[in-house]
């Protein structure tokens, strides 16, 4: 009998087992290939854009077919801002349902600190509670003042929840219509391990007033512990006993030896979110490995359970900060025209001194020199940047999460985390220990939601 965890049949015992050839791009069991000869030209371009390898005559399954032409169709609708080559909107690369934005659901996020993004706060204000654990009564009107702890918080609400207002929409997350519930735990300099517990423990005792489905931690213990006895590990087996699903970043130790997965990661009703490297393709063959944190943990739990993008994220820059400054300065450099190149540096003089000292230089080492900064700095626009770690691909599986609870709210926790591993894609040559179940599926899982109702 075949386990769960073993690898996945190669592609001649697939096709034999589906009775024809399979889909070169998915490599789904019975996914039957058809020829790509129909298709519009665009979509057979996209198509051999972000499969190497792939020819035309290969075909591809409808499923396939179906995620490039949607694919196709919104970055079409945003041409203006989305460059070829530019970083990839998340609900693009995951193949999201674009009906589903995780309406009436909450998202409660335990993290360092926060800010009130554009994101988050228009049209409508979203983050429906703010609280600091470590600072009893603390007021929501700290999310309007950039501080260096609101970074990290601020990314992981808005890589799920964020309706990308400030670039027209393009750059959401895949619940952006989902309200949000802010906790505290820490600064960016620490977050303790009991800390995290109280955050546990608010959202499980305020999970009702607010509406409470889902609580991502993008943050982890300073110990390894057994979740028998650890107090943070055992308030995130009464969140999932509650109704509240779990999603916990499992680390982006990997390469580190015994590579731990710290609390609350490391508890068995938790879903563990490691890291996947899709290097910023549309195409499953191209998938690869993000340094994240596996198991087994110190009880013997294989984790993590799934992976999701946790390099090459659209995350949003810290508005009021020199970062941002910088940011627009090499995005309005960047659109800038030859004549205009210099007057636009000049006008912003003190921002970037590399570039301020460049002012004379040729056009074209000016233009190299601002390619480098864009480059260095991970800038996709004067608001947004990528970036990494298993901090973000945990946001992204909850707001997978998020959409299938609108598409059927009557599922419970384990029931969500079931159907996210059962219709995860195993990532061939990767060994099972490291990626789980395999990557996240958000149109499977919410197809999957759906049928369950």
């Amino acid at each position: 009998m075949t386990s769960v965890l073993d690898p996945p049949p190669d592609g001649l015992t697939t096709a034999r087992a589906a009775g024809g050839p399979t889909c070169p791009i998915c490599h789904s069991y019975g996914a039957l290939a058809e020829p790509a000869i129909g298709l519009p030209a665009e979509v057979v371009a996209l198509v051999a854009l972000n499969t190497p390898g792939w020819q035309p005559e290969m075909g591809l399954c409808r499923e396939c077919a179906g995620r490039f032409a949607a694919a196709l169709r919104t970055l079409a609708a945003h041409e203006d801002t989305f460059a070829a080559g530019a970083i990839l909107p998340t609900p693009v690369r995951l193949g999201a349902p674009d009906r589903y934005r995780g309406r009436g659901v909450t998202i409660a996020f335990l993290d360092s600190g926060f800010y009130a993004h554009p994101d988050l706060v228009q049209p409508r204000n979203r983050i429906r509670k703010y609280v600091d654990v470590t600072k009893p009564g603390a007021r929501a009107d700290v999310l309007r003042q950039p501080d260096a702890s609101s970074w990290h918080g601020m990314m992981t609400s808005v890589v799920a929840c964020g309706n990308g207002t400030l670039s027209g929409g393009l750059y959401r997350g895949i619940a952006s219509e989902a309200d949000l519930v802010l906790v505290k735990c820490g600064t960016m300099r620490r977050i303790k391990h009991d800390d995290i517990r109280r955050g546990l423990d608010w959202v499980v005792r305020n999970r009702k007033r607010y509406g409470i489905r889902i609580v991502n931690v993008s943050c982890g213990g300073d110990y390894e512990a057994s979740y028998l006895k650890d107090a943070l590990s055992q308030e995130a087996e009464r969140a999932a006993r509650e109704g509240v699903l779990v999603c916990a970043a499992a680390g982006n130790a990997g390469q580190v030896p015994r590579h731990p997965v710290l609390p609350p990661a490391s508890a068995p009703s938790v879903l563990t979110v490691g890291g996947l490297d899709d290097q910023n393709r549309l195409a499953f063959s191209a998938y690869g490995m993000y340094h994240s944190s596996y198991g087994p943990t110190v009880d013997g739990l294989q984790k993590p359970e799934v992976i999701a993008p946790g390099i090459w994220v659209p995350a949003p820059i810290l508005p009021g900060t020199p970062t941002a400054d910088q940011a627009d300065l090499l995005s309005r450099l960047e659109d800038a025209t030859d004549d205009d190149l210099r007057a636009t540096l000049a006008a912003k003089p003190g921002v970037d001194s590399d570039l301020d000292a460049a002012l004379a230089a040729d056009v074209t080492f000016l233009r190299h020199l601002v390619a480098l900064k864009i480059r260095s700095h991970n800038v996709i626009s004067g608001a947004y940047k990528h970036v990494d770690g298993t901090s973000f691909a945990a946001p992204i599986v909850s707001s997978v999460a998020a959409v299938m609870l609108e598409a059927n709210q009557g599922l419970q926790p384990m029931e969500v985390k079931r159907l996210l591993i059962s219709t995860a894609r195993r990532i061939a040559g990767i060994d099972p220990d490291r990626q789980g179940w395999g990557a996240v599926d958000a149109a499977r899982a919410v197809a999957a939601a759906e049928a369950s109702s």
